[in-house]
């Protein structure tokens, strides 16, 4: 499995790590808002359909209206698709 935070503003993917913040701290340091990344979990050994979860602590979000470690609004889920500029890295 593979760690990797989105910038929803920058449109960027920090991957690596073996927690989110790992992986949030590459965009961190270019630059990006905390406030704009969301976790997800990739398994490249999945199905297509699952190899994406959407949940991670970095996602438990009251105030911006998500309260759980699964991202509920469809649009930063579908978002991830539109990714042009990745930053990778590992720990």
């Amino acid at each position: 499995m593979a760690k990797i935070v989105i910038d929803i503003e920058r449109k960027w993917l920090g991957v690596g790590g073996e927690l989110h913040p790992d992986a949030e701290e590459l965009l961190i340091k270019k630059g990006a808002k905390p406030v704009n990344h969301w976790g997800i979990n990739l398994f490249p050994w999945h199905e297509p359909e699952n190899r994406i979860e959407y949940t991670a602590l970095i996602n438990i979000r009251p105030r911006q209206g998500n309260p759980m470690l699964e991202i509920f609004d469809t649009g930063i889920k579908e978002g991830k698709k539109n990714y042009r500029k990745p930053n990778y890295g590992t720990r």
